[in-house]
């Protein structure tokens, strides 16, 4: 049977457990696994370029011992992907590669919502190096860290970035820019009125179809 290994770069597992729940119905019986697991040797938050670097030799690591049909980074900032990409004979996948990609298929212009003002100074060189700056309506910032993210207590700050990416910045598409936020994604969609894209489930979603289809090699 097919697997694939979603992985999670910071050490926080209630994040990895969002993560879980949110592709829990992508499994295919008895064709494909799916398993989501914590980088225990990464930082509690990927929240600095200092994190996204620490982690990048340890997840090639991980993906070198835990052999795997697929593999996808379950961290907005995408670390590591062109490293692991270059040294693993499988395909992976990196959230925001993917997510933002799926929201060009679903809205003309897509707003992100982050977690800081300095998550987005990350963001956007990496928004322009794929190409994809001109249909970027605006990012906005909760101010909050990935574990706060995570919880309940979040919701009403997401949704008002949320809101604010819609009714004032023009966007038709949302993604959600942390691997935290998971867990909010449909209440999200449905205050909103607009597709909200999870980029743990797009990055699923493409490892799916590139495993079942063979063209993995």
């Amino acid at each position: 049977m097919a697997l694939i290994r979603v992985i999670n770069p910071n050490s926080n597992v209630h994040v990895t457990d969002g993560l879980a729940a949110s592709v829990a119905g992508y499994a295919v019986p008895r064709r494909l696994d799916i398993i989501c697991e914590t980088l225990e040797q990464g930082p509690f938050g990927i929240e600095s370029q200092k994190d996204v670097e620490q982690v990048k030799l340890p997840l090639l690591a991980r993906m070198k011992a835990r052999p795997a049909d697929a593999y996808v980074i379950a961290c907005y900032s995408d670390p590591g992907l062109a490293l692991c990409r270059a040294e693993i004979d499988r395909p992976v996948f990196g959230i925001m590669e993917s997510g933002l990609a799926t929201a060009l298929a679903r809205g003309d212009r897509f707003g992100v919502i982050a977690l800081s003002e300095i998550a987005i100074k990350r963001h956007l060189p990496a928004i322009r190096a794929h190409g994809f700056d001109d249909r970027l309506a605006a990012e906005r910032a909760v101010g909050t860290s990935v574990a706060e993210s995570a919880d309940e207590a979040a919701f009403d700050g997401l949704l008002a970035a949320g809101r604010t990416l819609v009714d004032q910045d023009g966007a038709d598409v949302i993604v959600l820019g942390c691997a935290g936020m998971a867990r909010h994604r449909k209440g999200l969609e449905a205050a909103l009125g607009c597709p909200v894209i999870d980029p743990t489930q797009a990055a699923v979603s493409m490892a799916i179809g590139t495993v079942l289809d063979g063209t993995d090699g």
